[in-house]
């Protein structure tokens, strides 16, 4: 594949801004789900043959939530309505008060230390009817029309259901169905030990579905934003990034097993590794200093993580870049390839010794490969044009040669877009900026990676749904799962049936049609459901918690929306709130074989306000 250089507007190795790298959704992110540490097969006739419908149909018209809201909290002293949390301080890489669980009580509205909400949490004073607690004698709160919708289409869903076909909305009214179990349909819970109720996958529900914690690893003390990204689950280790070095841990105690010390900070980690546990990073070429604040991001290398070493790490440059090393954004794996790409274009490598396989070349188009998303397959997003008319191609390519195997032209109006799959070939962008939330998602693209032809586009209001893709990384998508030629997502949080408290559910759209299936997955009261990964065909999902509760880990069985019980931690304040300080949204969520981790992917120095608390970079949980 013919690699172009850098274009002029974006010359290469451009010193980082006087701040924090940018991307991210307004902070750091998380890894997609699916999870780091999700062994990644060889790719094997990556891109087989995607059923094609005869003509295109128009996606679902998703059901109406209520806009993010219900405050989750009993009403002051002497009634009224809740007070309005005080606005969330933005910013990629500050430091994050502890994220509050749904249902925890509020306080007035601007005051010091009042803890942060998480994600979908109204920063503006919301309507009175949610969440307001009604006069003596009407008997509970006030819905509001959007929320008496919402109750009515579940109604309506229940009875369809129990004629035995659920009617999908579209917006043809040609009269498409699809099936759907009539047992479970909406997300019924089943206890650890009562089934296994995961045929589907490879997790199994524990005896006890009580947590003890396993470890906490305390956050190292830096005097700047230090990345701290990458971490990942082997058969005997949790390994994670630290300051300038990678280090595994005994997953069940937190003893050190061993580390790879690195010139530099990390800069970006693969999510994927391969069967025998090797992954990929880019790093630092050094450690910043006074003359050289912000080192570039130039090494790509291979951390053995069986081992315990770093196999390789080299550098490359482009055509016309001279011989200094281009600086790389993100990195991705699949099947023995590794290739890294950011804005002087992209470069591949063979997995066990670092062979280049291409690098940055002169293109006359003037395209350079702006990304790379790894798994199953090889993708990339191609970047054309200029900063101020982009025009972006999704290529699925060859992994060994970097040949393209087919293109799809995203539409105009799109500047970034992010690879959610790589099979099926799933894309997520924000056409015409019009999510308004930050989430980098209005649509999604469903593409026949084998012709590049667009098989569905699916609209995904962000007032509605809760998945995030970074706002310029390629493979940085979240909340969401792709499977079973579905794709999971989970709508905001919005009043609950309780009198006080959010809740949100997981949903799917199919992606063949487009059209929005109808079993759901419900968190139950005060809960909050985010998609983690695929396992097998089920969906991993975390359940984040109300103040007073531990978080869950839930299999969800990906045709019927069961859900089986594989994990509940403990809510012993101390344990709960260490838990709670990892906003979903900003955190590296694990989950594998009765074990959870929750970490950091940024530290800051610490703040005069938490110098005398505990921090930490990693939480750890296990059955027995």
């Amino acid at each position: 594949m013919t690699q172009p250089p850098q274009p002029p507007q974006q010359p290469p190795n451009t010193p980082p801004p006087a701040g924090p790298p940018s991307g991210g959704f307004g902070a750091p992110q998380d890894p997609p789900p699916g999870g780091f540490g999700r062994p990644t097969p060889p790719p094997a006739d990556p891109f087989g043959k995607e059923p094609q419908p005869q003509q295109p149909q128009q996606p679902a018209a998703a059901p109406q939530d209520a806009p993010a809201g219900g405050y989750g909290t009993p009403p002051p002293a002497g009634g009224g309505y809740p007070t309005p949390p005080a606005p969330q301080p933005n910013g990629y890489g500050y430091p994050q008060a502890p994220q509050q669980g749904y249902g925890y009580p509020q306080g007035p509205a601007g005051q010091p230390g009042m803890p942060q909400q998480g994600y979908g949490y109204p920063t503006q004073p919301m309507q009175p009817q949610y969440g307001a607690p009604q006069p003596a004698g009407d008997g509970g709160k006030k819905f509001s029309t959007q929320m008496q919708i919402i109750v009515a289409a579940a109604v309506a869903v229940v009875l369809i259901i129990g004629g035995g076909i659920i009617y999908a909305a579209s917006g043809d009214d040609e009269g498409g169905t699809n099936e759907a179990s009539s047992s479970g349909a909406t997300g019924g819970e089943a206890k650890g030990g009562e089934g296994s109720g995961l045929a589907g996958g490879d997790e199994k529900a524990p005896a006890s579905t009580k947590s003890k914690v396993a470890f906490q690893l305390p956050e190292p003390v830096v005097t700047d934003i230090t990345t701290v990204m990458g971490s990942w689950i082997t058969d005997k280790a949790y390994v994670k990034s630290g300051v300038a070095e990678i280090i595994a841990y005994d997953r069940d105690k937190g003893t050190k097993l061993w580390s790879v010390p690195l010139p530099g900070e990390v800069c970006s980690a693969s999510r994927h590794m391969s069967k025998d546990f090797k992954t990929a990073i880019v790093f630092e070429e050094t450690k910043a200093t006074k003359a050289n604040k912000y080192p570039s991001c130039n090494q790509v290398g291979v951390i053995d993580m069986a081992a315990g070493k770093l196999l390789w790490s080299k550098g490359v440059t482009s055509a016309t870049g001279g011989d200094k090393p281009i600086r790389f954004d993100e990195v991705t794996l699949s099947g023995t390839t590794v290739a890294a790409g950011g804005t002087s274009g992209g470069a591949a490598f063979k997995l066990d010794d670092g062979a280049e396989l291409w690098k940055p070349k002169v293109g006359a188009d003037g395209c350079y490969d702006r990304g790379y998303a790894g798994g199953e397959a090889l993708a990339v997003v191609r970047k054309c044009g200029t900063s101020d008319s982009p025009q972006l191609t999704v290529q699925a390519l060859n992994p060994t040669t970097g040949a393209p195997l087919s293109s799809f032209q995203m539409p105009a109006g799109v500047d970034y877009a992010s690879i959610v799959s790589t099979k099926p070939l799933v894309v997520a962008a924000d056409v015409g900026d019009t999510a308004g939330d930050g989430s980098g998602i209005s649509d999604f693209f469903s593409i026949d990676a084998a012709t590049g032809k667009l098989i569905v586009r699916i609209p995904a209001d962000a007032e509605q749904y809760a998945a995030r893709c970074g706002s310029t990384e390629v493979e940085r998508c979240q909340n969401l799962a792709v499977g079973n030629n579905r794709l999971y997502v989970p709508t905001e949080n919005h009043d609950g049936t309780s009198e006080y408290g959010e809740t949100n559910e997981v949903v799917a759209f199919d992606l063949t049609t487009g059209k929005l299936l109808g079993g759901r997955a419900d968190a139950g009261d005060r809960y909050s459901l985010t998609p983690l990964r695929m396992d097998g065909t089920n969906v991993i999902a975390y359940k984040e918690p109300p103040y007073d509760k531990g978080g869950q880990i839930v299999s969800i069985d990906g045709e019927t929306f069961k859900q089986t019980l594989l994990m509940e931690n403990p809510s012993d304040e101390a344990v709960r709130e260490a838990e709670r300080r990892f906003s979903t949204d900003h955190s590296e969520v694990l989950y594998k074989d009765g074990r959870f981790f929750k970490s950091k992917r940024l530290v800051s120095k610490r703040s005069t306000s938490d110098a005398d608390e505990k921090l930490y970079l990693v939480v750890a949980y296990r059955t027995d």
